[in-house]
């Protein structure tokens, strides 16, 4: 039997299936059953239909009641890493998009930056099941390298996909660029107490951003005040103080003390600008580095 034999309903039984075992490394019966409310019966027959197209993908732990990826596994189905990154930001698991959905004339901005979807599955794995991975990375001061990696997030700063993890070289809780990872291994769990996500300080920190029109780059402050549903001409956003530089060069935001910066692309200045004390990343942030004494 083929895919195209077999009907629309099961397909994407059978693409949550080849989901769940890519990117989380493990499926149970129950887990169909509570997703499509289907009966065990049924779910049985779409994993036995699964066993019968990928024979080597999955085996089965009597002791956890579970199927696990296998080493040899290949997707049944080509999981389009956009899709999927976007599915995975927004808590969506399953594989519906790669068995046809209906097509809307929605257009998006080309990305430039496409992380390998294996890599992608891999640290995913890693980061629900909670595992530390080896990984040979490359960054643009040291070149090819090899690092024990501790992920605990998944984080699209608006440019590119990257990880936030402990990493155990430096023994600090570090950003790391997916597209510049080209193998990964899982190794065994963590040490909650000192890599676990809750020792990672900049992430667990809050930081409230009061963003207002540009009082000087904008001639009409209403358009601004309209783009981003602000209340009496602020938006207050809180962010994670580790994604603050990135939230903030995204969107061009004037971080100087006093919105020197020049230009039609910064339409948003930073009136709090004291928040940001403290965190880390800002040398990215417009205008924040050359005016750092304002604190």
């Amino acid at each position: 039997m083929s895919l195209k034999d077999i009907n629309y309903a099961q397909k994407q039984r059978l693409a949550y299936i080849d989901f769940k075992l890519l990117f989380v490394g493990s499926l149970s019966r129950i887990e169909i059953v509570n997703h499509f409310e289907k009966g065990l019966s049924s779910a049985t027959r779409d994993i036995n239909l699964y066993k019968e197209l990928c024979p080597s993908n999955m085996k089965y732990d009597p002791k956890d009641k579970k199927y696990y990826q296998t080493s040899e596994f290949e997707p049944l189905f080509n999981h389009d890493p956009r899709k999927t990154l976007v599915k995975l930001a927004n808590q969506i698991t399953d594989g519906f998009d790669v068995v046809g959905e209906l097509a809307f004339p929605v257009q998006a901005p080309s990305q430039l930056n496409v992380p390998n979807i294996f890599i992608v599955a891999k640290l995913v794995q890693a980061i629900i099941n909670k595992k530390s991975v080896k990984v040979t990375y490359t960054s643009l001061s040291s070149g090819e390298t090899t690092r024990e990696l501790v992920p605990h997030s998944m984080v699209d700063n608006g440019l590119r996909w990257h990880i936030r993890a402990y990493d155990r070289k430096s023994k600090s809780f570090r950003d790391f660029v997916i597209s510049r990872i080209s193998e990964v291994t899982l190794l065994p769990v963590i040490n909650e107490i000192k890599e676990g996500i809750l020792e990672d300080h900049q992430w667990m920190r809050m930081v409230p951003l009061q963003l207002v029109p540009h009082p000087k780059n904008v001639k009409h402050a209403k358009a601004i005040e309209m783009d981003f549903g602000m209340l009496h001409g602020v938006l207050e956003v809180n962010v994670r103080a580790a994604m603050a530089g990135y939230l903030l060069r995204c969107w061009n935001v004037d971080c100087s003390n006093e919105a020197k910066l020049k230009g039609a692309e910064y339409q948003l200045f930073l009136q709090n600008r004291q928040t940001l004390y403290g965190a880390d990343n800002l040398m990215i942030a417009p205008g924040y580095q050359s005016d750092e004494e304002g604190f």
